[in-house]
């Protein structure tokens, strides 16, 4: 299979070359065109001790994918992303896996499996609707961000500290806590709300941008006229 990212970096699109037989997994939705001999079957992607019963019950999220396959011959696939920033490839191997939030999440390889990571809610890492999910196996896992991607290498020991709307993904060799922003005043006042304590060895990837807070900026625009035309 090859691949190519097009348009970086604030419009990445990836587009996939598939010969026949070959699958990707792409995030439910995320299609921008394939050709007409590509097979498509949307499916759960969800693998945890509790099931998919459990993983509603706990977080009222689901993870959908398509596989892509290519039939009678070679096919091409593109995918792009809602959030206008970069897609970045990562690696994953069978002692090299990830822990990355849901929407950052694009496509993979067939080898790739993704998984709830049950010991995130014990954390609090799903506070504040930021949902994350383990990637393990063999095979190449692609990401999005919402403006553009901020790569750190921490050395083991080496901590850092994240906002949870820039946490994009990190290394499962990495050890983390979620915290509230200084005291409760501080959580509630200070805009911040959780971060996340990561520490290494591994990878930290980051989002330049913060959906949050461009929704809120949107808002201040919007919200003078929704407020005229309710009068």
């Amino acid at each position: 299979m090859k691949y190519d990212i097009k348009y970086e970096p604030s419009y990445a699109m990836l587009v996939v070359d598939l010969e026949a037989g070959e699958k990707i997994v792409g995030e439910a939705g995320a299609m921008t065109y394939m050709t007409s001999n590509i097979d498509v079957e949307t499916r759960r992607r969800e693998r945890s001790i509790l099931g998919t019963i459990g993983l509603k019950i706990l977080a009222g999220q689901s993870l959908f994918v398509n596989d892509y396959v290519a039939r009678g011959g070679s096919g091409q696939v593109a995918l792009g992303a809602a959030p206008v920033g970069d897609i970045q490839t990562l690696k994953v191997e069978p002692e090299r896996g990830f822990i990355i939030q849901k929407a950052a999440y694009l496509a993979n390889t067939e080898n790739v499996e993704l998984d709830v990571k049950w010991e995130g809610f014990t954390k609090g890492l799903f506070g504040q609707g930021v949902f994350m999910i383990r990637v393990y196996g063999s095979g190449d896992l692609f990401i999005n961000t919402f403006g553009a991607i901020d790569e750190h290498e921490l050395g083991p020991g080496e901590e850092m500290v994240v906002d949870n709307f820039h946490l994009v993904a990190f290394s499962d060799s990495c050890d983390y806590k979620v915290e509230k922003f200084g005291g409760w005043k501080e959580t509630i006042l200070s805009g911040e709300g959780f971060i996340t304590r990561i520490r290494g060895p591994g990878e930290v990837y980051l989002q330049t941008k913060n959906l949050r807070e461009f929704v809120d900026w949107l808002w201040t625009l919007i919200s003078p006229r929704v407020r005229s035309r309710s009068r």
